[in-house]
């Protein structure tokens, strides 16, 4: 895994801020199926345990991309917050 491209390379599955949202991938529920990745490659990536971590490019996709990709999501491993701290994805 190029540590280059993470966002937080101690916690490379978040919570990260990427614009108005927190990301945080459960690595524990995480299953490795890459759906984040094909709805939002900019943002998600599997490291050598496949697992999703989160990439410093995703302040390239838009907010809804990242919601998208969590909602695509078969085990709802990624988790968004607002700024406010209230769960957009899962409610």
């Amino acid at each position: 895994m190029d540590q280059t491209k993470v966002i937080d390379s101690n916690n490379p599955s978040g919570p990260v801020k990427i614009k108005k949202l927190k990301i945080t991938v459960d690595r524990n529920l995480c299953i490795g199926a890459a759906t984040c990745i094909a709805v939002a490659p900019k943002t998600f990536l599997l490291d050598s345990d496949a697992k999703a971590i989160i990439l410093e490019t995703a302040t390239e996709e838009t907010e809804q991309t990242i919601i998208d990709a969590a909602k695509a999501c078969p085990v709802a491993a990624i988790i968004i917050e607002d700024e406010k701290g209230q769960k957009v994805f899962p409610s």
